[in-house]
């Protein structure tokens, strides 16, 4: 279908909640998910950037219907108790798995005793999922849809490979450590589809990337990209995107009503434009059988969970 991320499919009646959203690409894909009618759950470590999310979020789009939920994915405890609110909402349609320390010091470990990069970008998604799966399937059952689980990942994911061995094998560049989480991140998210689809469950695990984002090329919104929050250099700016776009392939896989299980969306240049779906790479969307089940099952053993699928 021809796409316009200014002109979502309307979204009224469904609830969507977005990880690590008070500030970046998941602040911005709440925003779009908002004016397109959702009920947005805003998700993230902070509760008073969660207000101010929240404010900033309702002077763009007054009309929204707006719910936040502390987590913080350096703590399974933490990630357990997020879990259980977003389980008891009336109903829930879809969750993006957005959060995850970007900047983490070297050698710096969750609560958990978990390599921070792992253990926020996989690890804690991992027990979200399992935590909300019952309320995604039974949302879904009741109206007759399909739940919807967005995994973020990276290009770099395709430019380097490395190989998913132990998870808490963490590598010394701290660019590798990012990358080998999100390798583990793109197989477990067709694992879970793949085990989804056979247990007919009505729940999709989809996969997006948003190519690059950049301060210098946002919108300014308050308390969330303004004078008042961090900027970050990047040598890409000049061909990159905002952040606002770099939202645009998550938001499509949340909200496209074509979409279904196993697909991947991206920009559809290697920086920026318009989402489109996309080739998985084979390496994590058809691994052999042993690598996907081992990866499948560590990282349930580290999470502490067991899914029911």
């Amino acid at each position: 279908m021809t796409w316009d991320p200014a002109h979502l499919p309307d979204q009224t009646g469904r609830t969507l909640a977005v990880t690590g959203a008070t500030a970046g690409i998941g602040y911005f894909a709440a925003e779009q998910l908002a004016a397109a009618g959702a009920h947005v759950v805003l998700v993230s470590r902070s509760a008073t950037k969660l207000d101010r999310a929240r404010t900033t979020l309702l002077q763009h789009v007054p009309s929204a219907t707006v719910s936040t939920t502390v987590v913080d994915l350096a703590s399974l405890a933490s990630v357990r108790e997020a879990a259980d609110e977003l389980s008891r909402l009336p109903r829930l349609d879809g969750i993006f798995l957005n959060g995850g320390v970007m900047s983490p010091r070297r050698g710096e470990l969750t609560a958990d005793g978990l390599p921070v990069a792992i253990g926020t970008h996989v690890v804690a998604n991992v027990a979200l999922v399992a935590g909300v799966l019952d309320r995604l399937a039974s949302t879904a059952t009741e109206h007759g849809s399909t739940g919807r689980i967005v995994h973020a990942s990276t290009g770099f994911v395709r430019r380097f490979a490395l190989a998913p061995d132990d998870a808490l094998a963490t590598p010394r560049l701290l660019i590798a450590a990012y990358v080998k989480a999100k390798t583990f991140t793109e197989i477990f998210a067709f694992e879970l589809d793949r085990r989804l689809r056979a247990a007919d469950v009505p729940v999709a695990s989809v996969v997006s990337r948003p190519g690059v984002g950049v301060d210098a090329n946002t919108p300014q919104r308050a308390g969330v990209r303004d004078a008042t929050t961090p900027y970050r250099r990047n040598p890409y700016t000049p061909w990159a995107q905002g952040k606002d776009s770099a939202a645009w392939s998550a938001v499509r896989a949340l909200t496209d009503p074509d979409a279904t299980g196993g697909q991947y969306y991206a920009p559809t240049g290697a920086l920026r434009g318009l989402p489109v779906r996309v080739e998985p790479l084979a390496r994590t969307a058809t691994p052999d059988a042993a690598t996907a089940r081992r990866v499948w099952d560590q990282l349930q053993q580290l999470a502490g969970v067991h899914l029911p699928v």
